[in-house]
């Protein structure tokens, strides 16, 4: 396979054991930022081991099946779940089977095209809890794409928090508002924030995020670049607003909360906070599964403007 090339192949599933499921998926999410470097073939050698989703199949650079944001139903296993919904950390297939542990059942007022944001809810929640936010600070959010979207939404929870998302795209503000999120575009950034995430996967917009941020504030980088350098100007008044900067990744349980969070507990916590229906309005349009491979590439486009659409299966109705 080569950068860029994305098709589909038959697996034979082996008869479930004691202890497993088979799960048939209804719709799995597209993770666009990683699922493009990955496509790309831009996962430096060096983090290789690091990248491997829990259940990929394969070998990075290529050929490899990778993904992680899958929802269905549980159709062999233990009783306790058997046609139970479930989220899974598992790539893009139509039916698979993991140990029984590994799927998280979803709760009934979430539905299964929303479940499959529980993987970009993690990656929210954990770099909320690596920002160290809390009530009553102003915050901004550099990157109205769905991490950013739901680190945004987040952090509106929080008591008296002023929180706005900073994005280029214009279209974004409607959502913003249809969410009841403040979402602006550069020109319109706040200042003087308390705590700053980026998200934007780009150099203009980690430029943004340190502009935002004011004494002593926390800028807190979610994006990843694979094998891109960028520059970044710690010039300025960086150093004389004592900036501090944090990288975060969900690969590993927020310092202050890994002695008492197991992955499961923090999977657990995305899932519930997936309860809200104005998050329904994150889930755009479906593609279905067997056209997947043709419009993928250019899905995981920089070019491609809006939230991507969700892969949807054949077992799912609606």
């Amino acid at each position: 396979m080569a950068p860029g090339v994305i098709q589909t192949q038959i697996d034979t599933l082996l008869p479930v054991r004691e202890g497993e499921v088979r799960v048939q998926t209804h719709y799995s999410a597209i993770s666009r930022g990683t699922e493009r470097l990955v496509s790309l073939g831009a996962v430096p050698e060096s983090e290789w081991q690091t990248m491997r989703a829990p259940f990929q199949s394969g070998e990075f650079p290529f050929p490899v099946k990778y993904g992680y944001s899958t929802a269905g139903t549980v159709e062999e296993g233990p009783q306790d779940l058997l046609g139970k919904p479930v989220f899974c950390l598992y790539p893009h297939q139509d039916h698979f089977i993991v140990p029984a542990e590994a799927v998280m059942p979803v709760p009934e007022g979430v539905p299964l095209r929303r479940a499959t944001m529980a993987g970009n809810m993690e990656t929210a929640l954990n770099a909320v809890w690596d920002s160290g936010v809390s009530a009553g600070d102003r915050v901004a959010v550099i990157g109205a794409g769905m991490v950013g979207l739901l680190t945004g939404f987040v952090c509106s929870q929080m008591p008296g928090a002023d929180v706005s998302i900073v994005d280029v795209n214009p279209d974004r503000i409607a959502l913003g508002r249809a969410m009841g999120l403040n979402i602006c575009l550069p020109d319109d950034r706040p200042e003087q924030c308390d705590v700053v995430f980026h998200s934007s996967a780009s150099e203009a917009g980690f430029q943004t995020a340190v502009r935002c941020a004011g004494i002593e504030a926390s800028v807190v980088e979610m994006s990843w670049y694979g094998d891109k350098a960028i520059s970044v100007a710690l010039g300025g008044a960086v150093h004389s607003r004592r900036l501090r900067f944090i990288s975060s990744q969900v690969g590993m349980v927020s310092t202050l909360h890994r002695s008492r969070w197991t992955y499961r507990r923090r999977l657990e916590k995305a899932v519930s906070l997936l309860d809200n229906e104005t998050l329904d309005l994150l889930v755009r349009e479906d593609v279905n599964f067997d056209d997947a491979p043709g419009l993928l590439p250019a899905i995981l486009d920089t070019s491609y403007a809006d939230l991507p659409p969700l892969i949807k299966y054949a077992a799912a109705t609606t």
